[in-house]
């Protein structure tokens, strides 16, 4: 798993990403009440806004931590938004990209990096 400063993650298998919102991203939100995903086939860049949460508290953007196609949108999250809050790095997944720059991931930081991260906050 790999993590962003935005507090996305990444997990990736044979060429496709699948992108959260980390558990101290859903922590910080709140109670989540509305998901947007990303449509499928839509094209993204890193660092591009290509899906949104709400919660009680804001509303967010999700950034794409890597580059590619939108093989897959975690649909059910329109039904169970809650999802974000029960499973953030699990179930709560919201969009499965296929890399189009698996470079990319590299340059995301590793749980060790993204703890210490947490810690500068």
């Amino acid at each position: 798993m790999r993590f962003t400063k935005d507090h996305e993650w990444v997990v990736v298998e044979d060429g496709v990403a699948t992108v959260g919102i980390t558990a101290y991203a859903a922590e910080q939100l709140g109670d989540v009440v509305f998901v947007e995903v990303p449509e499928v086939g839509k094209t993204v860049g890193q660092g591009d806004s290509f899906a949104v949460v709400e919660s009680v508290k804001a509303a967010s953007d999700v950034y794409a931590p890597v580059s590619g196609e939108v093989v897959e949108a975690n649909t059910g999250l329109g039904d169970a938004p809650e999802t974000v809050n029960a499973a953030p790095e699990a179930g709560g997944w919201f969009a499965k990209v296929k890399l189009s720059d698996p470079s990319q991931v590299e340059g995301l930081m590793d749980r060790g990096a993204y703890e210490d991260y947490l810690g500068t906050l």
